[in-house]
């Protein structure tokens, strides 16, 4: 049996066929190279080029490749560009998961692990938050992904599936053996931006907002490294592999670092002192988002091996600079 890794050509999906591959398991790669690289994919891993809400082709992959477990990570990301293109949001996250389900209800697919977003809990009244925290994302990212965990939740209820929700909080690093990191030419997550800037590969960078109600005014956001939250997908894979119930879990460290902390860290580990704008807010961003993630420990046994920021930032650096040169050599 295979596992169908949708997004498997990017930055998430892209770590977690190193994850199944370094465990053995077999692996089918899908998607639509929109912002994933087919360079990014292992070779000897079927990589189909095709949209994971296309059903006739999702049918033939099942079928052609004994699917027994889907791990989709195929969606638009971008919180402030959900907010100025929301149908594009829900057709994307939204309206093509359920065409993914359908598919794997179907075809008798047993397990369905999914990549939320801690962007389901919008503005917490409290932090760490936990998972029966109330459900009030404060923009189209967050409910985009909200209503695949409800539509999950109700399929599995009428249908032999099992499913593992895990809801990100902020990923950063790279894998420490050097194989992959982040790709997108179009970068959105911070220590990214921040490595960038300090690699003289961006003019400096901006800071959205720092009158928030946190210490120093900026975000303050919980940073879980990339292989880390490999570890957890495959912890929940096996879990229901063994006949566990479908289950949600926070992926995170329950601590929070603020977007000048971070800074601060990038500047120190590069030895590198950058420009530093500061802008307005950017719509839909909380003050505050921390994991409360006792309950993937506790019931999957996980346990983080790089939850320091030093070590997420060196490597993303490491992974630039490799990248640069991947670029320049093309």
């Amino acid at each position: 049996m295979s596992v169908l890794v949708t997004g498997g050509a990017g930055y998430i999906g892209g770590h977690m066929v190193l994850g199944l591959l370094d465990a053995g398991q077999k692996v089918v790669v899908l998607d639509n190279l929109s912002t994933g690289f087919s360079w990014a994919v292992p070779q000897g891993v079927d990589l189909i080029i095709g949209d994971f809400g296309d059903q006739a082709l999702v049918d033939r992959v099942l079928a052609d490749h004994h699917i027994d477990a889907i791990a989709h990570f195929g969606a638009k990301i971008v919180v402030p560009e959900s907010v100025t293109d929301p149908l594009g949001y829900y057709l994307n996250n939204t309206a093509k998961a359920r065409n993914l389900i359908e598919c794997a209800a179907k075809s008798g697919v047993k397990h369905f692990i999914f990549s939320s977003t801690a962007a389901v809990y919008g503005e917490p009244k409290a932090n760490p938050v936990f998972e029966d925290a109330p459900l009030t994302p404060i923009n189209p990212y967050g409910r985009s992904k909200l209503m695949v965990e409800w539509m999950l939740e109700d399929v599995a209820k009428a249908h032999a599936l099992t499913y593992a929700i895990l809801r990100y909080f902020n990923v950063a690093g790279a894998d420490p053996q050097g194989r992959l990191g982040q790709a997108s030419p179009v970068a959105t997550h911070l220590i990214k931006i921040a490595v960038q800037a300090a690699l003289g590969f961006r003019k400096g960078m901006d800071v959205y907002g720092t009158d928030y109600p946190t210490p120093d005014g900026s975000c303050v956001r919980d940073y879980i490294q990339v292989t880390d939250l490999v570890d957890a997908h495959l912890l929940a894979l096996d879990y229901l592999r063994q006949g566990g119930e479908s289950l949600t879990c926070n992926c995170g460290y329950g601590r929070g670092l603020s977007v000048l902390d971070v800074i601060r860290t990038v500047k120190a580990v590069s030895g590198v002192d950058f420009e530093v704008r500061i802008a307005g807010r950017r719509a839909g961003d909380p003050a505050s988002l921390i994991a409360g993630a006792t309950h993937v420990r506790d019931l999957l046994g996980w346990q983080p091996k790089h939850d320091h920021v030093e070590e997420m930032v060196k490597q993303a650096l490491d992974w630039e600079r490799r990248l640069h040169n991947i670029k320049g050599q093309a």
